[in-house]
C-alpha cells in the first residue's frame, strides 16, 4: 500500500498567512498540520508516500525532505493546477501504479490517527473506503447515505438538502479501480474532477465501498478558528516539560517550555508551548496558546492563539483568539487599551492601543 498526500491548494480562507506561506504548514501545538497527517501514516504502517505539490512546493519539500524524519520514503508529485482531488489522483497515476492506496489531504487532522481505518480495509479489500463524522451542518461537506451493512450506497456534495448527516472526511482508501473511475467522469461544474463523482462512479458500477464512521477528532484546518480550535485540542496532549530557563516565574497546567527558551517574571497558563530560543518577559502567555521558537515576547497577555516563528511582540494587552504570521512585529501604540482580534501576514508590522 502507498500513500498520496494532498499538499497544494492555495489557501485562500487563510490570508493573508498563506500568501507567503503553504496552507499545510501553518502550525498547531508548534508543529506543521502536514505533520500530524503524515505521522499517521507512517503509524499505520504506510511507507511509500507520494506528495502532491504545486506553487509551494519548495516550502514543502524544504519542510518534508525525503521524508526519513518521519519513517517515510517521500516521492514529490507535481501539479500544474489543482483541479480537484480526483484530479490529482490522476496526476500521480504513475506514482500509484496498481496499488492500493490512502488519500489524505494535507490539511486535515485526525487526532486518532488512521490505522485501524488501514487495517479494516486490508481484512476486507474493498474498492474503495471512505472516513466519515458526523457533523451538526452537512451542507457544508460532502455527505454519504450509508446501508446497516457499512455500505455507501450514495454520496452528496455540498447539498442543499443532506440525505445524512456523515460528512466526508479528508482520508480515503482506493483499489487501483478507482482510476478507471477518474478516467471516466467528467468535470463538475466548478471545473474540478471530483473524488466524490469518482466514489459515485465505483457504486454505480457495483464496485464495493465502504464507510467508516469515525468517533474521535477531526478537522479541516481551512480558516483561522478552525486553526484555534486544533491548537487547543493539540496543547492539551502535550506531555510538561521544561527544557529551557524559568526564572521567578509561575508555570500552571500542561506548559512546554522548549530548550534554549527563557521565561522571566512571567505567568504561563496551560495548555501552552513555549518555543525553543523563546523568550517571555513580564508577561502573561496563554492557556491554549502555542509561541513558536525564537519568539520575543515581552510586558503582553497573550490567550487563544498561535504566534508563529520570529515574531516580536511587545506591551499587548490582551491578545487573544489570533494568529500571528512569521517575522510579525507588534508593539504598544498610544491610545485606550482592549482586547486585539489580530490575522497578520508574514513581516507585517502592526502598532496598536494597550
Amino acid at each position: 500500500m502507498k500513500a498520496l498526500v494532498l499538499s497544494g491548494g492555495s489557501g485562500t480562507r487563510l490570508r493573508p498567512i498563506t500568501h507567503t506561506l503553504a496552507k499545510q504548514l501553518v502550525p498547531v501545538g508548534n508543529k506543521p498540520v502536514l505533520f500530524y497527517g503524515l505521522e499517521a501514516i507512517a503509524a499505520a504502517g504506510v511507507t511509500e508516500t507520494g506528495i502532491v505539490v504545486g506553487d509551494t512546493r519548495a516550502q514543502i519539500e524544504a519542510a518534508v525532505g525525503d521524508g526519513s524524519r518521519f519513517g517515510l520514503d517521500v516521492t514529490y508529485v507535481w501539479q500544474r493546477e489543482p483541479l480537484g482531488l480526483a484530479h490529482a489522483v490522476k496526476t500521480a497515476r504513475d506514482f500509484l501504479g496498481d496499488d492500493d492506496f490512502v488519500l489524505y489531504l494535507g490539511d486535515n487532522v485526525v487526532l486518532d490517527g488512521i490505522t485501524d481505518f488501514v487495517e479494516r480495509f486490508r481484512e476486507c479489500r474493498p474498492a474503495a473506503q471512505i472516513l466519515l463524522a458526523r457533523v451538526d451542518d452537512p451542507r457544508q461537506f460532502g455527505v454519504a447515505e450509508v446501508s446497516a451493512d457499512g455500505r455507501v450506497t450514495g454520496l452528496q456534495e455540498k447539498p442543499r438538502h443532506p440525505r445524512s448527516d456523515l460528512a466526508v472526511v479528508g482520508v480515503y482508501l482506493f483499489s487501483a479501480a478507482v482510476h478507471k473511475a477518474v478516467a471516466e467522469i467528467e468535470p463538475s461544474a466548478r471545473g474540478e474532477l471530483e473524488i466524490t463523482d469518482a466514489i459515485q462512479w465505483l457504486i454505480d458500477h457495483d464496485l464495493r465501498t465502504d464507510a467508516g464512521v469515525m468517533t474521535g477528532y477531526w478537522k479541516d484546518t481551512g480558516n483561522v478558528p478552525d486553526m484555534l480550535e486544533v491548537n487547543r485540542l493539540v496543547l492539551r496532549s502535550l506531555e510538561p516539560s521544561t527544557a529551557g530557563l524559568v526564572l521567578d516565574s509561575e508555570i500552571s497546567g500542561q506548559v512546554v517550555v522548549g530548550p534554549g527558551a527563557r521565561v522571566t517574571g512571567s505567568s504561563i497558563v496551560g495548555p501552552a508551548v513555549i518555543g525553543a530560543g523563546t523568550t517571555v518577559t513580564d508577561s502573561r502567555i496563554g492557556p491554549s496558546t502555542s509561541i513558536a521558537e525564537d519568539c520575543r515576547i515581552a510586558d503582553s497577555w497573550i490567550r487563544d492563539s498561535i504566534v508563529m516563528p520570529r515574531a516580536s511582540i511587545t506591551g499587548v494587552r490582551p491578545l487573544e483568539s489570533s494568529l500571528i504570521g512569521q517575522d510579525v512585529e507588534i508593539a504598544r501604540a498610544p491610545g485606550p487599551s482592549g482586547a486585539h482580534r489580530l490575522v497578520l501576514g508574514d513581516r507585517s508590522q502592526v502598532r496598536v492601543a494597550s
